[in-house]
């Protein structure tokens, strides 16, 4: 009797264990595997072709990365040099599959010129910032924005594209790497930022970043000039660090379609 109740027993627990065992696989959401581009287009135009604007090359790049997320830099709407009747985020989306949402950093030859953001996912919510700039420097004004997305297990996650001042004074960048750092630690989901930074690692601008964000890469293979790249200006980013893990951090060697090479990151979410 003692027997039968103990194998009982034992039947019992190992049934119980095993259903938990299956309870808690189910339910267990699986990462994502997220591509993400980074890349200064110069407005489509190829540096070797003045005057050309050449949205198909720009296109090719993406759709032979087929990235889930582009932060694209140096994008022209409705501007004289680019045509009037074109937007070239809407443009690529189109050629890409993807979804747009463009930002004006400034009106430019009748038009405007900034920064996007390709999805390839539906945009759930979208943003425009001014960043600050210092007020006897004189730059060019700046901008950041961002994007929201709900990825299929239905995490939401968002990505955010920059181009900060080129000036040879670090203190405009100080400025928006600050703004973006204040902005970007509000959100409440985990944050990806890719873009033109035009400040080097080590630089006080990076290292501001840093504080706030873990970047793709270390001692960063160089993204400018495309022939002979000495300088990594182009990065990848994101935040808190515990929700990532980098799989693969590259510069992709394209040397016809902009003045810069585009920069893919893999990271598992």
């Amino acid at each position: 009797m003692m027997r039968s109740l103990l194998i009982t027993w034992i039947v019992f627990v190992l049934a119980a264990c095993g259903g938990e065992q299956k309870l808690t696989k189910n339910t267990g959401k699986q990462p994502d595997t997220l591509k993400v581009l980074s890349y200064n287009i110069h407005h489509a135009n190829p540096p070797s072709r003045p005057g050309l604007i050449d949205l198909d090359a720009i296109a090719r790049v993406i759709n032979e990365q087929q990235p889930d997320f582009v932060a694209l830099q140096e994008v022209d709407v409705h501007t004289g040099r680019s045509g009037r009747d074109v937007h070239e985020a809407d443009v690529l989306a189109a050629k890409t599959g993807m979804h747009a949402f463009f930002a004006k950093a400034i009106p430019y030859d009748g038009g405007e010129y900034g920064i996007a953001i390709l999805s390839r996912y539906p945009l759930k919510e979208s943003h425009a910032y001014a960043l600050p700039s210092v007020p006897d420097v004189k730059a060019e004004p700046r901008a950041l924005c961002t994007v929201t997305v709900t990825l299929p297990e239905g995490r939401q996650l968002m990505i955010a594209s920059t181009h900060l001042d080129v000036t040879k004074s670090d203190s405009n960048r100080i400025l928006q790497t600050r703004e973006i750092s204040r902005i970007l630690r509000q959100a409440a989901m985990p944050v990806i930022l890719a873009g033109d930074m035009n400040a080097k690692e080590g630089s006080r601008a990076i290292s501001i970043l840093d504080s706030t964000f873990t970047r793709t890469c270390k001692n960063c293979p160089f993204t400018i000039p495309v022939e002979v790249p000495k300088s990594a200006i182009d990065f990848i980013m994101y935040r808190p660090a515990a929700a990532f893990r980098v799989v693969q951090h590259r510069v992709i060697p394209e040397r016809y379609a902009s003045d810069h090479l585009p920069v893919m990151a893999t990271l598992i979410f």
